[in-house]
């Protein structure tokens, strides 16, 4: 089965959550990678039950089945919101069990990634890989964004991207969910003081997001 039926299977599997216009946007940033063939694992953080893990593990199986896929998540929920984060959601809401996450990938038929389950600051100090061509971030509020991008952000490759889902620009698209404020203030201060910024991709409503790539050039070459 190709993997843009794959897509649109995966998506109606979980409607609420993801949509074509973000797996397109995930397929075009991963797969383009692999088959440059630039090195690095990939990362998500914030996979919930796995619906976004299992299309990043078919992209990879299809594409470079060498890669390894790691997936960080409490699985405890969210943690409680911050000031910069809004009032939607409330700690421990969208909690899953890892056991929901490595069912999901048993139903694909797919190999399980690398679970790290815990609180971001807890797991990536210590637990990222080396060097990361890809990640996922979809931490929803402000400090679990902030964590999220200090410790992967070093590791990822030149040319390497991470996505940000839930990058919410009303400026650039007017139809996105405004609901988790926190992740572009986080990320707007955190690209601040480096040479890249975020640049908002197409998404609807909450399937908003927006993609960093790690320059290539040296500083002095710009």
């Amino acid at each position: 089965m190709s993997l843009a039926r794959l897509a649109a299977q995966v998506s109606k599997a979980n409607q609420h959550m993801m949509s074509l216009d973000s797996l397109s946007n995930i397929y075009w940033g991963l797969s383009h990678l692999l088959e440059l063939g630039l090195p690095g694992d990939v990362v998500e953080l914030g996979c919930h039950a796995g619906y976004t893990s299992v299309y990043l593990q078919m992209i990879i199986t299809h594409t470079d089945p060498g890669r390894t896929l790691h997936v960080y998540d409490s699985f405890e929920g969210l943690p409680k919101p911050g000031p910069r984060d809004g009032t939607y959601f409330s700690a421990g809401e969208l909690r899953v069990s890892q056991q929901d996450l490595t069912a999901n990938f048993d139903a694909w038929g797919l190999p399980q990634p690398v679970i790290h389950p815990g609180w971001f600051k807890d797991t990536l100090p210590g637990g990222l890989p080396d060097k990361i061509a890809f990640g996922l971030l979809d931490a929803d509020f402000y400090e679990s964004t902030l964590v999220g991008l200090r410790h992967v952000w070093p590791r990822v490759i030149p040319g390497g991207i991470v996505m940000i889902d839930d990058y919410c620009d009303p400026h650039e698209n007017p139809w996105a969910w405004p609901e988790m404020p926190g992740v572009k203030v986080a990320c707007d201060e955190f690209f601040a003081s480096t040479r890249e910024r975020v640049v908002t991709l197409v998404g609807c409503g909450s399937m908003a997001c927006g993609y960093a790539r790690k320059n290539i050039l040296p500083a002095g070459d710009r």
